[in-house]
């Protein structure tokens, strides 16, 4: 009898594909075309129809066994998620991915950062050897270049979305998925907002050790340039935790500059930051907002401000849902046909409180 040459049948791939995960709990398409002597395209449409009939599941590279035959919303994907920060901004963010986790068949693992960049890069990697299939990250940009980031980014061997940094600022970066919020268009809000109720100048006091200030910075100069609004102070501050008495005096600077300038509007980042301009305002003798409106970048904490701040704040739960949903679809997308990167910025939003002089 003479021994067939040809490609295994379809049914005798299936076979083969099921047999393994059984045993292994997972396969990858590249090691079983190999040991079938097919293409590793071949093993993916097998994998795919495999995965629609609800025998496995789908993921990059290969396939994962069902929980159950039963569970038919078992985990389809590993996402390792690593954050700078474990309070005010990225918890929420966090909280989004959790809320549509499920739907999307994904189960996350948590990493903190804590600004570090060998404390970030730590994380992934054990992130990785977990068995993560794809990351959400939000890299520290201390001490480190956009194209240190970009090079770091390129040598991951998974599946990443690069959460609330700039992209456009170097070509390496802009290959890279990327969710975040447009803070152009949020300091944009701001400004557009304190010009119609009547001022003809704001000021700008920004802590710069922050991802967001720049564009802030940015899109405080746009508006001021679209509006035809006059010059004013525009100051940096420091982070005030480690030197109050720093943070007190520039916040002192910066009011006796729109006494002498004549501006009763100002633009802050963070909401933290201007809930102790309010209160260095008041100790003063000023009424905020009848003699200085204020309006806050950031939205954590601005409620609580002894004058409720006006404040731009961003769609954290949904930028959360939205860096999740990209970064499975990469994941479960065909590695022969890569669609081109995706960047998405959702719009923040401007809530109206006491501290600008509006109606809220």
């Amino acid at each position: 009898m003479t021994r067939s040459t040809r490609s295994p049948l379809p049914r005798a791939r299936h076979e083969h594909l099921l047999r393994e995960i059984e045993l292994r709990g997972s396969v990858r398409a590249a090691r079983v075309a190999e040991e079938l002597g097919v293409s590793e395209v071949t093993v993916r449409r097998d994998i795919v129809e495999l995965d629609r009939a609800g025998r496995l599941v789908r993921v990059h590279g290969g396939a994962i066994a069902l929980a159950e035959a039963r569970e038919p919303r078992a985990a389809r994907a590993l996402v390792g998620v690593v954050v700078p920060s474990a309070s005010a901004h990225f918890p929420l963010v966090v909280r989004g991915m959790e809320a549509v986790a499920a739907p999307l068949r994904a189960r996350l693992v948590l990493g903190v950062s804590h600004y570090r960049a060998d404390a970030e890069e730590r994380q992934v990697e054990r992130l990785l050897s977990l068995g993560a299939q794809g990351l959400v990250v939000a890299p520290t940009t201390r001490d480190r270049s956009d194209a240190d980031v970009a090079a770091w980014l390129a040598g991951l061997p998974v599946p990443t979305v690069l959460l609330e940094r700039r992209t456009e600022r170097t070509a390496a970066l802009a290959s890279v998925d990327s969710a975040r919020t447009d803070h152009v268009h949020g300091a944009v809000l701001a400004v557009e907002h304190l010009a119609r109720l009547g001022h003809d100048a704001v000021a700008l006091a920004s802590y710069d050790r922050t991802p967001t200030a720049p564009s802030v910075r940015d899109g405080y100069r746009a508006a001021v340039a679209d509006l035809g609004l006059r010059a004013a102070p525009t100051v940096s501050l420091p982070k005030g935790e480690d030197d109050p008495e720093a943070l007190d005096a520039a916040l002192e600077g910066l009011l006796e500059l729109c006494r002498c300038d004549g501006t009763r509007a100002v633009l802050v980042h963070t909401d933290d930051h201007a809930s102790r301009l309010v209160e260095a305002a008041l100790d003063r003798g000023l009424r905020v907002p009848e003699d200085l409106a204020v309006v806050a970048y950031d939205d954590e904490n601005a409620e609580l401000a002894a004058v409720p701040l006006t404040a731009v704040g961003s769609p954290r739960r949904e930028l959360g849902q939205e860096a999740l949903r990209m970064v499975v679809e990469r994941i479960a997308e065909d590695a022969s046909a890569p669609r081109p990167p995706r960047h998405v910025q959702l719009l923040p939003r401007l809530t109206v409180r006491r501290s600008c002089g509006a109606r809220p």
